[in-house]
């Protein structure tokens, strides 16, 4: 019990926070897509090749802002080509995600042994990476130390971006037209809608969140770039999305799951744990949302059955 304990404390949330903002950023990558009712699976491209573009811009320039930039742009470059390839050549969008995250792993591990000389990972130097911001007021009080300090500027976006996000798509025009064509296409355009720009426009949107979560991932979450960094969080942003029903605030909830599981998973293998069973625990929940998102599905379209009968 007492080992148990010392696995969930308060420290716990911290580590939650930070282990939920690249997920989160990556779930919202999706988010923006499935309201328009395309579902990128291509976020875990997206947010690797973020991830070393980022750490590869901040090595040669020094800057993470620039280094953050050079990611979207690299985001923005991706989804663009996945947008051309879904929209205009008619690809499914489920073979081209699937694409890009099998070339972007490919590439990545590529560039890394070409540009950085390197296999395996590169450790950036200190004072290239994001910072963390630090109140030396919460200093006095370990608790409060814990949970307001250290974090970096993603971080503590984070609940500003669950609220912006959630306005765009629910209080705004642009918003309120992006889901009605994730409902009925052709009654969108009926309406007015031009149904082939504003996907194109999600898509877009989605590389630069997608490009933001890779930089945060290698410059704010850590401080380096390793083969396959993201290892399956883009996916699992996707099965939150799915958990929360494309809605932002719901799917902050999936991926503050996801994030306390890789917490609880990463103090549970300091105690002897199997590694196995650590690693396994990601994808048992990500199994278990998507179940879950499936049943509620089920039960959603059942009862929209029953009323039309009715």
């Amino acid at each position: 019990m007492g080992k148990f304990l010392s696995v969930i404390d308060y420290t716990i949330i911290h580590a939650t926070i930070r282990a939920t903002t690249p997920i989160l950023l990556a779930a919202f990558a999706a988010v923006i897509t499935q309201q328009a009712d395309i579902l990128n699976v291509g976020v875990e491209g997206i947010m690797l090749m973020g991830a070393f573009i980022a750490v590869y811009t901040s090595v040669l320039t020094g800057s993470w802002i620039i280094a953050v930039i050079a990611a979207v742009i690299s985001g923005v470059v991706i989804a663009a080509i996945m947008g051309v390839a879904h929209l205009k050549y008619k690809g499914d969008i489920f073979a081209v995600g699937t694409t890009v995250n099998l070339l972007v792993l490919a590439l990545t591990r590529f560039l890394l042994q070409k540009l950085l000389g390197v296999s395996g990972s590169y450790t950036l130097k200190e004072g290239t990476a994001i910072p963390q911001i630090h109140f030396k007021i919460f200093e006095s009080n370990k608790i409060l130390n814990s949970l307001f300090n250290d974090y970096s500027l993603f971080e503590i976006l984070s609940i500003p971006l669950i609220i912006f996000f959630w306005f765009l798509l629910y209080k705004t025009v642009w918003g309120l037209r992006t889901r009605s064509i994730g409902l009925n296409p052709e009654a969108a355009k009926t309406a007015g809608i031009n149904v082939y720009r504003r996907k194109f426009e999600v898509i877009l949107i989605s590389g630069i969140i997608g490009g933001l979560a890779g930089a945060h991932l290698s410059l704010g979450y850590s401080n380096l770039f390793t083969e396959n960094m993201t290892n399956g969080r883009g996916f699992m942003g996707v099965a939150a999305m799915f958990f929360g029903a494309a809605n932002p605030i719901f799917t902050a909830v999936g991926c503050m799951i996801f994030g306390f599981t890789d917490s609880v998973g990463a103090r549970l293998q300091a105690y002897g744990f199997p590694s196995q069973i650590i690693l396994m625990l990601p994808y048992i929940i990500t199994i278990l949302i998507l179940s879950i998102s499936m049943i509620k599905q089920y039960q959603k379209d059942k009862k929209r059955r029953s009323s039309i009968k009715a």
